[in-house]
């Protein structure tokens, strides 16, 4: 499995318009084979940072995933309200492997 972590730089006054944003890719990567993990908005501290995650089985699944959202008109449609509102000021994107099964503390073998 490989999960992105998407970190966004956002408009402080715009986080309405960026929900409406994250809403739609929540719904886009599900419907292309992926699991969203959520998009996190500001509520405390920092007002214009968000975060998203989001993961596909293989870094295969990931890239056919990229070519179909290239061609997909609802993914054009979310990349233009981003850019009509202004919502996004920048964004980085980081691949990471998720470790979601838990361990006892016998198994650190201390």
């Amino acid at each position: 499995m490989i999960t992105a972590t998407i970190t966004y730089v956002i408009d402080p006054t715009k986080v309405e318009a960026f929900e409406v944003y994250a809403r739609a890719w929540i719904h886009l990567v599900n419907a292309m084979g992926g699991t969203h993990h959520g998009y996190f908005l500001p509520h405390e501290g920092a007002n214009n940072k968000a975060w998203a995650m989001f993961s596909f089985p293989s870094l295969a699944a990931y890239e056919a995933y990229r070519i179909e959202m290239a061609a997909d008109a609802g993914s054009q449609k979310a990349y233009k309200h981003a850019t009509d509102t202004g919502c996004i000021l920048s964004y980085d994107r980081t691949f990471t492997r998720p470790v979601l099964d838990g361990a006892s503390v016998q198994e650190l073998g201390l």
